[in-house]
């Protein structure tokens, strides 16, 4: 087997599989071919076409580690696809950590600064770690309740199936995308496996939706939310990843000067300390 064109097949036949809005590119026109398109790919890679066409052709040096783990990334490699691109090109697959629930100093000061909008962390099992005092609006005050009862997931799937929330489509599609996301960190790291596991023993919709094999990293959205305190609110939840630890930090970023905007920014004059 050439090392080269090994490569290059394989990058082929993973870029085929995708389409533009499954890496966050708008799907535009019509194609004529399925799958990305090679400057698509190095896009969201962050390498030029030129270098990308050259491993697909087959042609140039092997990638490092930092292009190897761009390319992983970009074209959404399960971690056996991710390792398999590794030794192909000659490298030794990087070990993945499990979820981590230490925050970075770094983080901390970042979420602290965050005064205007509300922003909190999760580890890669939905299990929040730290927060804002925005955040404390829509998640409550979590400091009030016991580290082991924090997990996002499970407040959500401990409704009753017969439970009106449900019959909600945008409710729905979230959690849709969230559990989408749990099943590849799940494959990413079996750690998670305990959380699952134990939903599916607990909770019809999950195992409804755990069943569809949905994979997708979370990435963001547009929420629209009726809030008894504040009254509807529109905001962007931005999901920002955290090399390294698995975690996420979420932000609610509201459009300027919007009402959604004004809100935030009164809640945040009146606010303490962050938590």
């Amino acid at each position: 087997m050439n090392p080269r064109e090994e490569i290059a097949a394989f990058l082929r036949t993973r870029r085929a599989r995708l389409k533009p809005s499954d890496v966050g590119l708008p799907d535009g026109i019509r194609r004529r071919t399925p799958g990305l398109r090679r400057q698509e790919v190095a896009q969201v890679a962050g390498m030029s076409i030129d270098y990308y066409i050259r491993l697909e052709q087959g042609r140039g040096p092997n990638p490092s580690r930092q292009v190897l783990s761009a390319l992983a990334r970009a074209l959404l490699l399960t971690r056996d696809e991710r390792d398999y691109l590794f030794r192909v090109a000659g490298e030794s697959p990087p070990a993945i950590p499990g979820p981590r629930r230490e925050l970075t100093p770094a983080i901390r000061v970042m979420l602290d600064s965050m005064r205007d909008v509300p922003a909190y962390v999760v580890d890669a099992s939905y299990t929040v770690l730290a927060w804002n005092h925005l955040a404390t609006h829509f998640l409550s005050d979590l400091s009030l309740v016991p580290e082991d009862d924090r997990n996002m997931i499970r407040w959500v799937f401990r409704r009753p199936y017969d439970d009106p929330y449900w019959d909600d489509e945008a409710a729905l599609a979230f959690n849709r995308a969230m559990v989408a996301d749990l099943r590849a960190t799940h494959a990413e790291d079996r750690s998670v496996e305990r959380l699952v596991t134990g939903l599916l023993g607990t909770s019809k919709r999950f195992a409804e939706l755990w069943a569809v094999h949905d994979v997708e990293e979370r990435r963001r959205v547009v929420k629209s939310v009726e809030s008894p305190e504040l009254g509807p609110l529109e905001f962007e939840c931005q999901v920002l990843h955290i090399p390294e630890t698995g975690q996420r930090m979420i932000v609610y970023c509201a459009e300027p000067g919007s009402p959604t905007a004004e809100i935030f920014a009164r809640l945040a004059a009146t606010a303490g300390n962050p938590i």
